[in-house]
């Protein structure tokens, strides 16, 4: 790469990174969700508004071009921030919340998953479908963009609404989780199938196998191996560099990710969560150090490359955006409401799981990008799914937002919360 190629890459990183910031600023101004405004930040930057100028898209498109940095900026502030929520959701999967987690899993994504694959015949419609999309394909992507949650949008609005540590992000963020294991594997399936009449049954087997164990590992042995790694007289990083020490553990979990063809993003996720296991954070203030920098750039820079790499220039079908909008959301809402009474929720809890659930965010935008990509849906679609992705999670983060103002609880106290909290206002009392 020459100067004048990293220049162009880094005055590209600035303007990110700089409308990012006051973009996410405005919005929380606005009290809204500050990585809507970070998403907005790379929209103005793309081809529908400041891109389309002559002056700025040479030089936006020659940026790009050098896809290498601007590639691994993204991923790294995508595994930071995955990373920093592993490592603020404690006791993820705690005992007393599996047959909730497992009530809205079941029914919150498995009954919107199975209403798009049922009526997706009577749905689907010529200019849905790309150059290579089939009947397959395009009922797979439609299930998926129904039933859909985003781990990353979603942690970022906790952590902006600083409620990464209660129970209802660690119950949204398990549900997430595991819905995304099943949804990503539908992706995959998807395009195998895109433009193509027979599946590898044995390579998607292996895919879903080594992910369950690779997840499963992640949260049990894994975790307690950590543990003894972390205190071991040994580990000279941990004790004169904690911050380069948990990086190195993100980075080792990533990579034996990726030698076993895994998503990084549960990786990271679960390297987060290895790094504070269940007890209070051994390296809280390295954590505090790397979260620090990671909200300030690289995971603000992350938001608004996905804004970037939209184009609502190819094409908007407002009908279509509408219907598909209004139907998912219904669904979604409907079937996570039904799931949580099933799991003893009531109230305003449904309401909180329901919205917070349907945020489509950075899953939706990659489900609308590797889709269009492998030619499965058109231009039309593509911009739906974006949409609503977009919208989906900016409405989630707004509801939470308004019930924080106003002071009501985002879960009633079950039982033990309410005897815990007992001999605290007894002590305050007194």
């Amino acid at each position: 790469m020459t100067n004048s190629e990293l220049t162009q890459v880094l005055f590209l990183l600035l303007l990110l990174v700089g409308l990012a910031q006051l973009f996410g600023w405005l919005f929380v101004k606005m009290r809204q969700p500050k990585v809507v405004g970070e998403i907005l930040a790379g929209v103005v930057l793309g081809n529908a508004l400041i891109g389309r100028l002559p002056f700025a898209a040479h030089f936006i498109e020659s940026a790009k071009h050098q896809g290498n940095v601007l590639d691994f900026v993204y991923w790294l502030g995508l595994l930071l921030l995955m990373f920093l929520a592993g490592a603020e959701t404690q006791q993820l999967f705690t005992r007393g919340e599996r047959r909730q987690v497992a009530w809205l899993i079941i029914v919150g994504t498995g009954l919107p998953f199975a209403l798009g694959l049922l009526f997706s015949p009577w749905l689907i419609r010529p200019s849905m479908a790309g150059p290579n999309g089939n009947r397959i394909s395009l009922t797979i992507i439609l299930a998926v963009g129904v039933a859909v949650t985003s781990v990353p949008v979603v942690s970022k609005i906790f952590a902006d609404l600083k409620i990464l540590h209660t129970r209802f992000a660690r119950l949204v963020l398990s549900v997430a989780v595991l819905e995304d294991i099943v949804l990503w594997l539908a992706l995959a399936v998807a395009t195998a199938a895109a433009g193509k009449a027979v599946l590898d049954p044995r390579a998607m087997s292996y895919h879903l196998l080594a992910t369950v164990a690779f997840f499963v590992l992640g949260l049990t042995i894994v975790p307690h191996l950590i543990k003894r790694v972390n205190k071991a007289q040994f580990n000279v990083l941990a004790r004169h560099s904690p911050a380069g020490y948990a990086i190195a553990v993100l980075l080792a979990y990533c990579v034996v990710a990726g030698a076993l063809d895994i998503s990084l993003v549960f990786a990271a996720f679960l390297a987060g969560f290895a790094v504070v296991h269940k007890k209070r954070r051994l390296f809280a203030d390295a954590l505090d150090a790397i979260g620090k920098i990671s909200f300030a750039f690289f995971i603000p820079v992350y938001f608004a490359v996905v804004g970037l790499k939209l184009d609502l220039v190819r094409g908007v079908s407002l009908w279509m955006m509408l219907s598909f909008i209004a139907v998912t959301c219904i669904v979604k809402v409907f079937s996570v409401s039904l799931a949580a009474r099933f799991a003893g929720f009531r109230g305003l809890d449904l309401a909180n799981l329901a919205i917070t659930t349907n945020a489509r965010g950075g899953p939706g935008i990659v489900l609308a990008s590797v889709a269009f990509d492998a030619g499965i849906i058109s231009s039309k679609f593509y911009t739906t799914l974006v949409v609503a992705a977009v919208i989906t999670s900016q409405f989630a983060g707004a509801w939470l937002a308004y019930v924080l103002r106003k002071g009501w609880p985002l879960l009633m106290p079950t039982v033990p919360d309410r005897l815990a909290e007992t001999p605290q206002l007894i002590s305050n009392e007194l």
